[in-house]
């Protein structure tokens, strides 16, 4: 032992790489590394939300759309490197581990604030899969509408009831939801990231081919022009147009949970910071030739979502494989997004009931080939009941980009800016009214300002859509 207090590791924390099987805390070893944690942001982030860049920077302009997709890439990866450093409490490697979100906001600002967190946070995963089961939804009924209206000649107007589809996507879900955690979620993330790039590439080639026929590049430098839309439309448009990129950017409901997956040494911390600034680039890249290429193809009339905007056009079977690989990506994005919140609710039921065999006992399965799968009947039960509970919701709120712009701006301020900003105070004790503190707040205060912003254009968007709406009666 009096070698590891010269060290400055206290007595009751088994030191780095001290066993081959388990790591510091006891848990076993974890296996992360920086592409299998970029793999998981990525999947995270560049969900459907790339989908309505086109659309957000038709509402904002060449200045404005690019310059604040920066604007958000920038902020999201500095207060990112923040909320990586408040993984472990104290000592940067071998400080106490803090295992999700709520831990790090316990340890590092305590009282009511973990409770704000974790109900902002969880809030926020229901809207994400409630958001990630429209978008499926339109995308299967893009390619059964693509290949009807080329057997039908064009004379079918092939209009589609949603709730099937979304009730197949739920199926889907209910089967992926019984994989146990983070650690075994990986293969499954590589997919989604794949596919991911299949369905932005397309995307981004058909901008592209589009621009071409047209022979000039549309849009311009200030974004739908007063006439195609009134005024106060305009307004309410470029501030729901902030929400869609916030939303299009924001992963931090899940760091804590993808950075206790990484192997040390070399710290988490450290890691983290590599592999936010990988995911951040890369999906910045895209963000931009996306948004770009989509707003160029169509000017004022930049579609909610960029490929169902390209409506039937030929090659049709190119469109139908860019929307398969959204929908298998969003199997995969809303299983990683659930996490936390799966893990949260299941650790809470086995602390209040120890003794239930419901709740706690594991049940062997046998696979033919393959490890015996365990079976836990209170995860079967809870899990299904959460995703029923998702697609019914969604079912009712078929608002894709509304929807998507409520939560960017509900879910940015508090979990991207102002926890990792207030936690990283506290961590490094900064005084208050220094130029340091004063630059953090002046950063948290504008943030504040765009998500209230974004909610308020989002709000005005539901409301235009429930004028005509009828709930389950959805077709496209």
């Amino acid at each position: 032992m009096g070698e590891n207090q010269a060290f400055g590791i206290s007595n009751d924390v088994v030191p780095q790489g001290g066993s081959k099987c388990f790591d510091d805390d006891g848990r076993l070893k974890r296996t992360g590394t920086v592409w299998t944690a970029s793999a998981h942001i990525i999947t995270a982030v560049i969900g459907s939300g790339v989908l309505s860049l086109a659309w957000a920077t038709a509402q904002l302009g060449w200045v404005a759309g690019p310059a604040v997709m920066f604007l958000f890439s920038m902020v999201t990866y500095y207060t990112s490197v923040l909320l990586s450093a408040c993984y472990r409490s104290g000592d940067p490697v071998s400080g106490k581990r803090n295992y999700t979100y709520m831990d790090a906001v316990q340890a590092n600002l305590g009282g009511w604030n973990v409770k704000l967190c974790g109900v902002v946070q969880y809030a926020n995963i229901v809207g994400v899969a409630i958001g990630y089961t429209i978008a499926s939804a339109i995308s299967m009924m893009a390619i059964k509408r693509s290949n009807c209206f080329h057997a039908s000649g064009g004379k079918d107007p092939c209009q589609i009831n949603s709730n099937p589809y979304m009730i197949a996507f739920g199926v889907v879900e209910i089967v992926f939801s019984q994989i146990k955690d983070f650690d075994q979620l990986w293969w499954l993330s590589i997919v989604a990231s794949v596919m991911s790039f299949t369905y932005s590439t397309i995307g981004l080639g058909l901008g592209v081919a589009q621009i071409a026929a047209n022979g000039k590049i549309g849009g311009s430098l200030t974004g739908i022009s007063i006439g195609t839309v009134t005024q106060t439309q305009k307004v309410w448009r470029s501030f729901q147009a902030l929400g869609d990129i916030a939303f299009a950017y924001s992963y931090s409901i899940i760091l804590i949970e993808i950075q206790d997956t990484l192997k040390s040494p070399p710290s988490e911390a450290k890691t983290m910071k590599k592999a936010t600034l990988v995911s951040v680039s890369v999906t910045t890249l895209f963000y931009m030739l996306c948004g770009a290429a989509g707003y160029a193809a169509f000017g004022d009339m930049a579609p909610g979502n960029l490929l169902t905007g390209f409506g039937f056009y030929n090659p049709y079977w190119l469109l139908d494989i860019a929307n398969a690989a959204i929908v298998i990506h969003l199997v995969g994005a809303y299983q990683v997004y659930c996490q936390p919140l799966f893990a949260f609710v299941e650790k809470y039921a086995s602390e209040k009931s120890p003794d239930s065999d419901f709740i706690t006992k594991d049940i062997d399965v046998p696979i033919p080939g393959f490890r015996p799968y365990k079976l836990n009947l209170f995860r079967l039960v809870w899990r299904t009941a959460f995703v029923i509970v998702t697609t019914v919701i969604s079912m009712l709120l078929p608002f894709f980009n509304d929807v998507v712009g409520f939560l960017g701006a509900l879910g940015f301020w508090p979990l991207t800016v102002y926890y990792p900003v207030e936690m990283y105070i506290a961590q490094k004790k900064i005084p208050k009214w220094s130029s340091r503190w004063l630059c953090l707040q002046t950063l948290s205060f504008a943030c504040l300002m765009i998500s209230i912003a974004a909610a308020a254009g989002s709000i005005a968007g539901v409301v235009l859509d429930l004028k005509s709406y009828k709930p389950f009666k959805t077709s496209f």
